[in-house]
């Protein structure tokens, strides 16, 4: 077990917000189904503690996950120098943090996500990993890994269907039989702009798919991906409609840590509503 200060951190913000699909929420206790374990989370006024089916480098990895090296003070400081009408809105997110999410699986959940709703996603990863991911039994309950990529190249198009990815699926195929471990890995390498190109190669990865995989599994903060949340926002706020003048407004004000805006900003105002 491993013990951190909640000073920093809103779990239930940050686990519940959209930006992963499998979790499980009971009381003040969280399951999170990683790349390698199961990770329990519970919490009281002060601290949060962890317990895994893998307790190896266990402080390192909820560290990483949570990004809780970041800081995220100093980040909102400049933001709000830069332009002190954010201030409300970053006030109401303080401890709202972006989840480093396995990079695999945050690029197919996000394929999956192609006009689809948040059930649906967390259904579909459900099947494929209980299909052909590894079986993890902690504390009496079995979980299933996400497949590796090794275990993603042996499915056909039809397991996939049976996924209920339907026209995603040969997407989803194809993506998988053309990339490697050092492809997915190489993005990392990539500034952001080449990144995005890269991503939106492949059929079914567009630009706001590829904006989540990159902030969501690369913690590139220079993305925007815009949702109904966002809109909402910028028009309310800044009356801003169009797409192309919000990415404009994003870029030229937020710049590194666009992504990381359009998240509170779809935080804030999802909360609101």
């Amino acid at each position: 077990m491993v013990k951190f200060n909640k000073n920093n951190i809103k779990l239930y913000d940050t686990i519940t917000c959209g930006q992963i699909f499998r979790f499980k929420v009971e009381n003040n206790s969280y399951i999170i189904i990683l790349e390698d374990r199961i990770m329990k989370i519970i919490e009281d006024n002060k601290y949060f503690y962890v317990t895994s089916s893998n307790e190896d480098n266990l402080k390192e990895v909820v560290t990483n996950y949570f990004g809780l090296n970041i800081d995220y003070d100093n980040i909102n400081n400049i933001l709000i120098s830069n332009d002190d009408t954010l201030k409300d809105m970053i006030d109401n997110c303080i401890g709202f943090k972006i989840i480093n999410s396995p990079k695999l699986e945050t690029i197919i959940s996000y394929m999956i996500s192609a006009n689809n709703n948040v059930r649906n996603i967390q259904n579909s990863v459900n099947l494929m990993s209980k299909y052909c991911g590894k079986k993890i039994i902690f504390e009496g309950n079995e979980y299933y890994l996400f497949p590796t990529l090794e275990e993603l190249k042996n499915l056909t198009i039809n397991d996939l269907k049976s996924f209920k990815l339907g026209f995603r699926s040969e997407n989803i195929y194809n993506f998988i039989q053309k990339i490697t471990l050092n492809d997915i890995n190489n993005i990392n390498n990539m500034n952001t702009k080449e990144a995005l190109d890269y991503l939106m190669s492949f059929k079914g990865i567009g630009l706001k798919i590829a904006s989540c995989i990159l902030l969501f599994g690369y913690h590139k903060f220079d993305v925007f991906p815009i949702d109904t949340w966002v809109k909402k926002y910028m028009y309310d706020a800044y009356g801003l409609k169009d797409i192309n003048k919000i990415e404009e407004f994003t870029r030229n004000n937020y710049k590194e840590y666009s992504g990381l805006v359009i998240q509170y900003m779809f935080h804030s105002k999802r909360n609101k509503e």
